[in-house]
């Protein structure tokens, strides 16, 4: 079992947190502190981005962070070496032009030599994954695939049959960034994704941006929330504030979605039993 699996089955569906920063922003060293922060406030897995120049899925403050990682001189071995000091379960997150240009199999085993333990394509359709998920499961990687509000049941059940890890549910349409309330219907969509997901996790993601949206979703059922963009925009304000301050900020903000993922997971079991 892979090292995100062991994560899953040590939570017992208790609400994972996932938390997303954009690698070298505001620039490499930093990065490597916030992602530090990241994981004392308690993430329970840390994704972090690859800077790209055409991020078709991300929403504008994540945009805005790989603007200012690739003005930092972000490259994406720079991205691997902070992945390489997490000590929790890793993903990055990237999209396939990155691979193709680094060569598939070269980028997946490097990642795999610098601990990291899945990968997220956006913008790579299901019927296009075949050699990715060969090659991230030859080298013990996590190949961790999406699903929509428009994914219909079969499709559901083929994208949960590929994943690995954990299937990611987009919980809207569009693109990443903070909503100051969850898409209408996330709860159904959450019994929708696991009556057909199998024994497969489902992290729910995109629109999360506050410990209240964290615990709705785990109390809707889902395995864990995948929150990125809110603790960006914390990420964004270092420049300008004492860094030691500003990172103090971004791990106690994770340990409230922490916190909070718990007690939904807690009201979930609540409700389960009376």
């Amino acid at each position: 079992m892979s090292e995100i699996g062991q994560t899953f089955k040590r939570l017992g569906g208790g609400g994972a947190l996932v938390a997303y920063v954009m690698g070298g922003d505001p620039d490499p060293k930093t990065s490597g502190l916030v992602v530090d922060a990241v994981v004392r406030g308690g993430a329970d897995i840390v994704e972090i981005g690859i800077p790209f120049s055409d991020p078709i899925a991300d929403g504008r403050t994540i945009q805005a962070a790989g603007v200012r990682a690739l003005k930092a001189g972000t490259r994406p071995d720079d991205v691997l070496e902070i992945a390489e000091r997490v000590r929790v379960p890793v993903i990055l997150m990237t999209y396939y032009n990155v691979l193709h240009s680094y060569g598939v199999v070269r980028f997946i085993e490097r990642a795999r030599e610098k601990g990291v333990d899945g990968l997220v394509i956006p913008d790579l359709p299901l019927e296009e994954t075949e050699e990715y998920r060969r090659a991230a499961s030859g080298a013990g990687l996590d190949a961790i695939l999406l699903a929509s509000p428009a994914t219909p049941a079969a499709r559901m059940r083929e994208i949960a049959r590929k994943t690995s890890g954990f299937l990611y549910l987009v919980s809207l349409y569009g693109v990443t960034g903070q909503r100051a309330e969850l898409s209408r219907g996330v709860g159904k969509l959450i019994r929708f994704a696991k009556r057909h997901s199998g024994d497969v996790p489902v992290c729910v993601g995109f629109g999360i941006s506050t410990p209240e949206h964290a615990a709705r979703v785990v109390e809707d059922g889902a395995d864990g929330a995948i929150v990125g963009s809110a603790i960006v925009e914390r990420v964004a304000m270092l420049p300008d504030c004492d860094r030691e301050d500003g990172l103090r900020g971004v791990e106690l903000y994770v340990r409230e979605l922490k916190e909070a993922s718990r007690e939904g997971f807690r009201r979930r079991e609540l409700r389960r039993f009376s």
